[in-house]
């Protein structure tokens, strides 16, 4: 639990799946930031929140915790995940056009409680291989619903997400890393704001590869600087520099070579740009020996993060407690 509530930056993205529990749980949340005015001064847990199940209905049991989640000030992602063909139109244009309906509905929802309150588009069409019923998560399709919804969102000028990177191969192997590229790379030209599953989902998320997860990491790092597109606040620089070196000459050394280029350019860790003949002197290893390598030397060297102790012991005296008396699945039990 320390790992899960101090060792992230960025924030954490959770789904309960029944209101009367959220109490609890927010109880903690507070105790952890300090109080309740810390808590919402900077929620650092948002609710991932199915509110509809598609086709175009309420799903109440998830309405009823993004209730819970609003009162208490938890931004909310607004997720729909239809699938073209299976509960969304078999269409491109028709499955993104009821998916950002859906979504639409679900901050008309969230606003009639309370007006601009913090709330994600979560546009998440997927792609079912009729010939199986199966999700596909790494196909051509799926990167063109997700960069559609993302144009669609840009359009009403709403923060919008999409579910991008994943791979529907067994294994990290060539069609993963296509796949994972080929969807990301899309989705991200097409101005998403935030990409969830891009990291080491593999047979459309049914199993988690921590060689993938690691070298993902690094192509989303790539993705991120890409996004960036061309920087702009050097270019005077970049012209002096041209003036500077002149016909024949080269930027190895220069200056301005010197001040940018770790900036200007991603230096991978995990991915291999090196002569054939390095590559050999470091012995050939592939990709998924040098993820395997990458994610045994991220836990080997991983250091918990400490929560203060009585903090942490007031916790877990108090999740104990609860354990006892977690009231039955329809108890009405909103009391912290």
């Amino acid at each position: 639990m320390n790992s899960f509530l101090t060792g992230v930056l960025a924030v954490i993205v959770a789904s309960p799946c029944t209101a009367p529990f959220m109490g609890a749980a927010i109880r903690m949340l507070h105790d952890v930031a300090g109080g309740e005015d810390k808590w919402r001064a900077r929620p650092f847990v948002s609710n991932s929140n199915c509110f509809v199940v598609p086709p175009l209905r309420f799903a109440t049991e998830s309405c009823l915790v993004m209730e819970e989640a609003v009162k208490a000030g938890m931004p909310v992602l607004l997720l729909s995940a239809g699938q073209a063909g299976a509960t969304a139109p078999a269409s491109i244009a028709g499955a993104v056009a009821q998916a950002v309906a859906e979504v639409l509905a679900g901050l008309v929802y969230v606003n009639a409680m309370v007006p601009g309150y913090p709330a994600i588009l979560g546009t998440w069409p997927f792609v079912s291989d009729l010939r199986t019923g199966a999700m596909t998560g790494g196909s051509g399709e799926q990167g063109l619903l997700t960069s559609a919804c993302a144009q669609m969102n840009r359009h009403f000028d709403l923060p919008g997400g999409a579910a991008s990177g994943m791979a529907d191969a067994k294994m990290p192997d060539a069609q993963s890393g296509y796949e994972s590229a080929s969807t990301m790379m899309a989705v991200l030209l097409s101005g998403a704001n935030y990409i969830w599953h891009s990291a080491g989902w593999n047979e459309a998320g049914m199993h988690c590869s921590m060689a993938k997860f690691v070298v993902d990491a690094e192509q989303c790092e790539m993705g991120y600087r890409m996004a960036e597109g061309v920087r702009w606040d050097d270019f005077e620089e970049g012209l002096a520099a041209i003036r500077d070196v002149g016909p024949g000459g080269h930027y190895l050394g220069h200056q301005h070579t010197m001040e940018n280029f770790q900036r200007a350019f991603f230096l991978p860790k995990l991915f291999d740009n090196n002569s054939v003949e390095q590559w050999q002197a470091d012995g050939s290893k592939d990709t998924i020996q040098r993820g395997l390598e990458g994610a045994k030397k991220l836990l080997e060297d991983y250091q918990e993060p400490k929560l203060d102790q009585a903090k942490d012991e007031e916790l877990l005296d108090y999740i104990a407690k609860r354990e006892t008396t977690i009231p039955k699945m329809e108890a009405l039990n909103q009391e912290h």
